[in-house]
Order: structure tokens, then C-alpha cells, then sequence
């Protein structure tokens, strides 16, 4: 039994890093900030890895994020602590986000430059199903029992965790290497692939690489992934931080 249970939350762990890697990646840099352009199989396969592992929808994560980008710590953010206080976000993005993504105008406004392709409209569009079809994997390896333990420790993780502490923790706590309203935290950053550098996004949002090179403790866990892709010709990335500090970023 206790095989099994360390098996099983070896497993969530593992579950867990897949959707943060793949909601940094595909969706927060390439999908929403344009920071890196994607080999079209190897946009598919975080596709699918954020379909089971999620069940998030690309349009309407674009379309919050984007907006909270317009309006950041600002009356029109989804998701301000400033606005909201401090656990209402943290302990319920979700709910912020639900709010957010479920309104039509929202999404119309800030995702004209996504078309859905056949997978999105016949498969990935139907979030329920892909955390059903991953469990149900799951649970023909180790067992229903374990497999949903894995599941529910995973999901609690990545949506009552991970996901919210950018939002509220990353711009309440922490420091700060340009001015803006978002803050950096080390330790954020390294269990979310790089998220947690969130000061340094918000200053350079088109920026592939969330870390600042003078800054030699600060690490972006998901900038080797997407060097490798790059160097295998499957990823395009956009200036870095430096290259756009050297050369104005463009609006």
C-alpha cells in the first residue's frame, strides 16, 4: 500500500509539472503573448498535454490573461488582488477566472486572432473530457483508487496552488527589477517553470525567457525546454529581455 501510494503521488507530481510546462509554453508564451512561435506537432502535442492534464481552454485563458494585461492591478482586471483582496485570489482564482472566460464579449474582444482548427472544435473545446480520459488511462495502469488520489491531489495543486499565486502572491510579495505592479518570487518561479518571475514578464511581455542573465539566482525553468526546441528548429522564439533592452521592444 504504501508502494502504491508513493507511486501515486510520484505520479501527481509528475502530472503537475506537465501542466504548468505546457501552460507557460503553449499557452502563456506562444499563445497569448506571441513570445514564441510553435512547430505545428509540437504545439499539438502540448495541446493534448493541456487538454488531460487541465481540460483548459486556449481561447478563454487567452482572452483572461490578455485582459488582465489591459487592465493590470486596474477596475477591469480579473483578477486583482489590489481590487479583489489578496484570498479572494489566492485561494479563488478559479472562481475569477470562470467568471471571466465565461462571457462572450470578453473572449470576442481579445482572442479575434485565434481560429480554431478541427481538433479545437471536435476535441480540445470539451475541457471535462480531457481529465476524464486521463484518469480513466490512469486508472488502467494503477488503479482507479490511486489514479484519482493522483488526480485530486494534482488538480488541487495546479488550480488552488500554483496557478493562483501568480496572481496573488506574484503581485503582492516579492521583488521587483522594473517598475511595474507585478513582483518576482524565486521559489514561485521554480514550481511553476518560470511563472513566479512575474515582474519581468509583465515589464517585457513578448519575452520567450522570463529570467534576467545579471540576475544569476533567477531561474526559468522552461527557457531550456524552449532553447532546445529552438535549436531543433520546432520553436521561433521572439527577443529576449535583454535583446529587447538593447533594442526598443515593439508595441
Amino acid at each position: 500500500m504504501l508502494t502504491s501510494l508513493l507511486i501515486s503521488l510520484v505520479i501527481s507530481m509528475v502530472l503537475l509539472q506537465v501542466a504548468v510546462f505546457t501552460t507557460t509554453i503553449y499557452l502563456h508564451r506562444a499563445a497569448t503573448h506571441r513570445a514564441l512561435v510553435l512547430h505545428p506537432v509540437v504545439g499539438w502535442i502540448f495541446r493534448a498535454c493541456l487538454w488531460i492534464t487541465t481540460g483548459i481552454n486556449t481561447r478563454e485563458w487567452v482572452a483572461v490573461h490578455r485582459k488582465h494585461h489591459a487592465f493590470t492591478d486596474e477596475e477591469g482586471d480579473p483578477h486583482s488582488p489590489k481590487l479583489e483582496g489578496f484570498w479572494s485570489v489566492q485561494l479563488g482564482n478559479v472562481f475569477h477566472y470562470v467568471r471571466e472566460a465565461k462571457d462572450k464579449t470578453v473572449l470576442e474582444k481579445y482572442t479575434r486572432d485565434l481560429k480554431d482548427d478541427w481538433w479545437e472544435r471536435r476535441v480540445f473545446r470539451y475541457g471535462v473530457a480531457g481529465p476524464f480520459v486521463g484518469i480513466v488511462a490512469l486508472s488502467t495502469i494503477i488503479g482507479v483508487g490511486w489514479a484519482l488520489l493522483a488526480a485530486a491531489v494534482h488538480g488541487v495543486a495546479y488550480v488552488f496552488v500554483l496557478s493562483p499565486s501568480i496572481n496573488g502572491l506574484c503581485h503582492t510579495l516579492g521583488y521587483k527589477n522594473f517598475e511595474n505592479t507585478a513582483t518576482n518570487i524565486r521559489l514561485i518561479a521554480l514550481l511553476t517553470a518560470g511563472e513566479g518571475l512575474h515582474n519581468n514578464h509583465h515589464a517585457f511581455q513578448r519575452s520567450p525567457k522570463f529570467s534576467v542573465s545579471r540576475r544569476w539566482s533567477e531561474i526559468d525553468p522552461a527557457w531550456p525546454v524552449i532553447w532546445v526546441l529552438t535549436k531543433c528548429r520546432l520553436a521561433k522564439p521572439y527577443k529576449t529581455i535583454e535583446q529587447a533592452e538593447l533594442q526598443p521592444q515593439e508595441s
